[in-house]
């Protein structure tokens, strides 16, 4: 039986990508009604709207630096501590992993510590009540919509969460699931004997190219599968590889695709790795066909 509420998910994001900028007002004149589901190790535990959150956590106002537009903005915001506490119960704290899904098929997996060590909001309108789009500069100026909710972080005092950049703050998030990184992503881990260049890579992928792309089938649907049934390292040159991933634009003009941010500490050496990662990748291809890809 098919689920309305995935099939409400899935309306909305025909129409933004068939109508693109001229139907943002529809959709955010919508967003109170879209139904978020909270999941634990797959099995939903809610499923909240706008509204029904608004009676549950109390609402700041937070300024932040937004990565996405190198500028400060005010957001009106929920606390994530608060509203995992409502919905998940303290048992949230004990998780290893929250994987964050958006209707635009960014997938972005983030430890709990992170949450425990920073503080992270749910926005939900800019302070102004203006239209709740961002012009994304890492994403060649595309005007996205940033609801129902967009992850923020407290960053404005924080070096390692402006070091960090946008991978962590996912925008047009419809579910947030409880879980571990090897039950939901068993594909994504480097072969049992790679090299620690490899084992960095791994984690650099992880943190920085996952949300958009899928190794195996794992991984975000924004961006294209990156090793089956063919690599990338198999189809495109060393030096070219390494420019797409600093620089997109230099390969492909009006990419869509951010760079490696210019913040990360040790910049080319971290893409050194991920292209490690990726030839490692390459000898342990596995058809998606075969798992059950979500």
């Amino acid at each position: 039986m098919s689920n309305p509420i995935s099939r409400n998910f899935q309306n909305i994001f025909l129409t933004v990508v068939i109508c693109g900028n001229v139907c943002l007002p529809a959709l955010a004149f919508s967003q109170n009604n879209i139904g978020i589901e909270f999941k634990d190790k797959d099995q939903n535990v809610k499923v909240l709207t706008l509204s029904d959150i608004t009676t549950e956590v109390t609402a700041v106002s937070l300024k932040t630096f937004e990565i996405h537009e190198k500028k400060d903005q005010i957001y009106k915001a929920y606390p994530a501590r608060a509203l995992f506490d409502k919905t998940f119960g303290k048992g949230w704290l004990k998780a290893e992993e929250i994987v964050f899904i958006s209707m635009d098929g960014y997938q972005a997996s983030i430890p709990v510590t992170k949450f425990l060590s920073h503080d992270a909001y749910f926005a939900f309108a800019h302070h102004d009540n203006s239209p709740f789009t961002m012009t994304n500069i890492l994403q060649n100026n595309e005007v996205v919509q940033l609801g129902p909710l967009y992850l923020i972080w407290d960053n404005m005092k924080s070096k390692v969460l402006l070091e960090d950049g946008a991978s962590d703050m996912p925008y047009q998030v419809k579910s947030i699931e409880l879980t571990t990184f090897a039950t939901r992503f068993p594909n994504l881990s480097p072969p049992a004997k790679a090299s620690a260049e490899v084992r960095r890579g791994f984690l650099h992928f992880r943190k920085y190219c996952m949300a958009c792309h899928m190794i195996n089938g794992e991984g975000g649907g924004k961006a294209p599968e990156l090793n089956y049934p063919t690599s990338v390292v198999e189809y495109i040159k060393p030096e070219y590889l390494t420019r797409w991933i600093e620089n997109p634009s230099s390969i492909r003009h009006n990419s869509l695709m951010p760079g490696l941010a210019q913040e990360i500490l040790n910049r080319a050496k971290v893409t050194k790795e991920i292209i490690a990662y990726l030839k490692a990748m390459s000898t342990t291809k596995r058809s998606p066909q075969k798992q059950d890809i979500r």
